[in-house]
């Protein structure tokens, strides 16, 4: 819904529609006594003594003059600081910004290597995967993905026509030309909550396109990748030949998490008040996955009871769903966010989300084997709701948050 202030409307507050409006919130700002400059990417904002404000405006009483002034001026500085500092979209000032923040997380996943927060909305944003230089915050809910081609694209825009599908995965609101590079507009997930615990899981038995490993020519420095990983991993023939091909080698990497085995890999996570943990994918067996599930929960016995519910709604919501029988979910995500009250967990990340041929109609539980398409999903999923299910927490533990004291090593 827009926004009704003294006569101004304004549109939903994402960071495109606060972007356009620059000129005209700056112009509002400046009828209440604020004056905005801006300083190496910065806003600074200048307030003019109370007797000015009070000569440009009229109030019946002074609570309706206290009131209305707090509401102004928390309104409008929260613009100012997510919109009026951006002198263009996220692919420069933004970014730019992160860069110069903490760094927090790592390489390819959605939650960031950088942390940025404002006071006005006490929310810190952050992305635990994803490659950096891909994401940034937009506005107020919204983060921009960088993206090449249209496919991912697509995907949102088929999930958000499916009533029941676009409930678990991020609201898609736009895709976004700017200097030359492509992004697409999305429900930012951390929005509404306060300092989470977050988990980005990988799902599936098979995180690679059947069109990756399509070529059988035996390469040397997948080989040099491998011994550097394992030495023992290459046969007797790989190891005379000092090669192997794009399938042997993506298969083995995916052998050294819980891929392989129990159809998703734990990619990272976040603790409330902590640094993102991202080197996780080689917790590989199932008591190290378990007890990883477990450290995450928190001893929160009411939390791990929504998820399970949450998970299984959306194990439903797939199952039923026609797009998702005609369609590989490769190399995707489950989200999973909670804090003291909030419980929550979508689906993320659809670069490798491809139609099958019209015959094919997929189960996402058989293996793999090339031409079928399976890529295990819903064993993931299931695996993983059991793996929630039969976490035990201690009975005499109370159900409040807590911050785990050991971060995981691997």
């Amino acid at each position: 819904m827009a926004s009704e202030n003294n006569g101004y409307v304004f549109p939903p507050i994402t960071y495109s529609t606060a972007y356009n409006l620059r000129d005209e919130i700056r112009e509002y700002l400046k009828e209440r006594g604020i004056l905005l400059s801006e300083e190496d990417g910065r806003v600074i904002i200048e307030k003019q003594p109370a007797e000015s404000i009070c000569r440009n405006n009229t109030y019946s009483s002074n609570s309706v003059k206290k009131s209305r002034r707090k509401n102004d001026h928390s309104f409008l500085e929260f613009l100012a600081l997510n919109a009026l500092g951006l002198a263009a979209p996220a692919s420069d000032v933004l970014l730019r910004r992160q860069h110069s923040s903490s760094a927090v997380a790592k390489e390819s996943e959605p939650i960031s290597n950088t942390t940025t927060s404002t006071k006005i909305s006490n929310q810190s944003w952050f992305q635990l995967s994803g490659h950096p230089d891909c994401f940034a915050p937009a506005g107020p809910g919204t983060i921009w993905k960088k993206c090449s081609g249209g496919t991912e694209r697509n995907v949102y825009e088929a999930l958000s026509q499916e009533p029941a599908l676009k409930d678990i995965v991020p609201r898609y609101l736009r895709e976004v030309e700017y200097a030359g590079e492509t992004f697409i507009e999305l429900q930012d997930l951390l929005h509404g909550f306060r300092d989470p615990h977050v988990m980005d899981i990988k799902m599936g038995t098979r995180t690679f396109l059947e069109s990756e490993v399509q070529n059988t020519f035996a390469r040397e420095d997948l080989y040099l990748k491998m011994i550097a990983v394992d030495p023992n991993a290459p046969t007797a023939e790989e190891h005379t030949s000092r090669a192997v091909t794009k399938l042997r080698y993506m298969q083995f990497r995916e052998e050294q998490s819980s891929t392989s085995t129990l159809g998703f890999r734990i990619e990272a996570m976040k603790f409330r008040g902590s640094k993102p943990v991202t080197d996780l994918k080689k917790v590989k067996s199932s008591p190290e996955v378990s007890d990883t599930l477990s450290l995450f929960l928190s001893n929160r016995e009411d939390i791990r009871q929504r998820l399970v519910t949450r998970l299984t709604e959306i194990r439903t919501t797939l199952e039923q769903s026609q797009y998702f029988r005609t369609h590989e979910v490769v190399g995707s995500s489950i989200l999973i966010i909670y804090d003291d009250v909030k419980v929550g967990a979508w689906l993320i990340d659809f670069a490798k989300t491809r139609p099958v041929p019209s015959d094919k109609i997929l189960t996402h539980r058989l293996p793999w084997s090339p031409g079928n398409h399976e890529e295990g999903f819903l064993y993931g999923l299931d695996m993983l709701i059991n793996k929630m299910e039969n976490i035990k927490i201690p009975l005499n533990v109370k159900t409040e948050a807590s911050t785990p004291s050991v971060l995981l090593t691997s």
